[in-house]
């Protein structure tokens, strides 16, 4: 049984496993919507372990004349008592922030980029031989990087990100061979531009946001450490939901320190502190007098999808990592695996994975009374 306190369900499906891993019986069992806190989100079956996850309330489930004493008997005693504590740290580890790469990890780039760019092109009249539109990809990457080593961080405070965009498309063209009038080079780049900042060039993974309201819910702070420019937060990030529970925002154009480095890891940390007082809204009146104690390396975790960038950068900074494969990439995920890495498919094994680890989770308790009434409230709460 797999029950995750994401989101609190309308429905709760129970998946029964049998040695033959296409016979399985189902048992739906339906929860009071007075569960549902004005939110709902269907439960997710992960491909790739073979569970049906849950976002929600399963204290509920076992109330529920369906769940029997001698059902509940049989989960193991770690998993009835809740395998994530908020508790006393008890010389365990704790989690109080964690951070995310965006793309690969909760936004999924769409189309391809020769499709965008040729489109861009065609629309101002511009037209491309199919032989130019293949050439579009690599010339891209190779004007990204060019672009990148004359003008580090996107221009950082040299020059704006908008302008560092428009030399990087303007020498993507050049090298496809393609020839424009100035007029023709701006009309196109604006077309490029405003695609990159819409629904059509990026869609959010469909557990991104369950994963972070239950962060939040935690009381753990979340955030982003990205090689990219602002318009992000500005506006990508808020335009596909994920910007009401993100309490920082680390880009390499901002602090002018790209991942790897410990510098850009380091100043994420300086982001995230001031939340953490905020993130737990049910401390006493006497602990909110108090600052919550200083931020350390090791209670921060950095998730991504690059191993140099985001695994062994994030590592060297004494941040918990892990990767996600979100692409079954399978060779290049064993690669990372063989190196060391915790890699997982979704953020959904990733809740798997702090609950496993019995990792805690938020900030610590300040007092005994307070660690008592959270431990009784979290029975069953997976």
């Amino acid at each position: 049984l797999e029950l995750h306190s994401l989101h609190s369900p309308f429905i709760v499906s129970i998946i029964f496993g049998f040695s033959h891993r296409n016979f399985a019986s189902r048992l739906t069992v339906e929860l009071p919507a007075t569960i549902l806190d004005g939110r709902y989100y269907p439960p997710v079956f992960n491909r790739s372990s073979h569970k049906f996850i849950m976002f929600g309330a399963s204290h509920l489930l076992r109330s529920s004349p369906l769940f029997s004493s001698n059902f509940s008997r049989s989960i193991p005693t770690r998993s009835r008592r809740g395998l994530f504590s908020t508790s006393g740290d008890q010389g365990g580890r704790r989690i109080r922030v964690i951070s995310c790469d965006v793309t690969g990890t909760l936004l999924s780039f769409l189309g391809k980029i020769e499709d965008h760019y040729g489109n861009a092109a065609r629309t101002c009249g511009v037209e491309l031989p199919p032989e130019k539109i293949w050439k579009i990809a690599p010339c891209f990457n190779q004007a990204y990087h060019e672009t990148t080593l004359r003008h580090p961080c996107f221009g950082n405070s040299e020059i704006s990100a908008k302008e560092w965009w428009r030399r990087c498309v303007g020498r993507s063209f050049e090298l496809v061979g393609t020839t424009m009038t100035v007029p023709e080079q701006e009309m196109v780049f604006q077309r490029v531009y405003s695609k990159f900042g819409s629904h059509a060039a990026y869609g959010a993974f469909p557990d991104a946001i369950p994963f972070l309201k239950w962060c939040h819910r935690r009381g753990i702070a979340t955030g982003v450490i990205s090689n990219a420019d602002e318009r992000y937060g500005d506006s990508i990030l808020p335009m596909l939901g994920l910007g009401d529970d993100m309490k920082f925002l680390t880009f390499s154009k901002n602090v002018g320190f790209e991942k790897p480095g410990k510098e850009i890891f380091q100043a994420a940390m300086k982001q995230a502190e001031p939340w953490l007082c905020l993130v737990d809204s049910d401390r006493d009146e006497e602990t909110l007098k108090l600052p919550p104690p200083p931020l350390k390396p090791e209670e921060v975790m950095h998730i991504g999808n690059d191993f140099t960038k985001d695994y062994i950068g994030a590592k060297n900074a004494g941040f918990h990592a892990v990767l996600l494969d979100r692409y079954n990439e399978k060779a290049l995920a064993d690669s990372w695996k063989q190196h060391g890495a915790a890699v997982f498919k979704d953020l959904i094994d990733v809740v798997e994975y702090l609950g496993h680890e019995q990792f805690e989770l938020g900030p610590p308790q300040a007092s005994s009374s307070r660690t008592e009434k959270v431990n009784q409230s979290q029975l069953g709460s997976i």
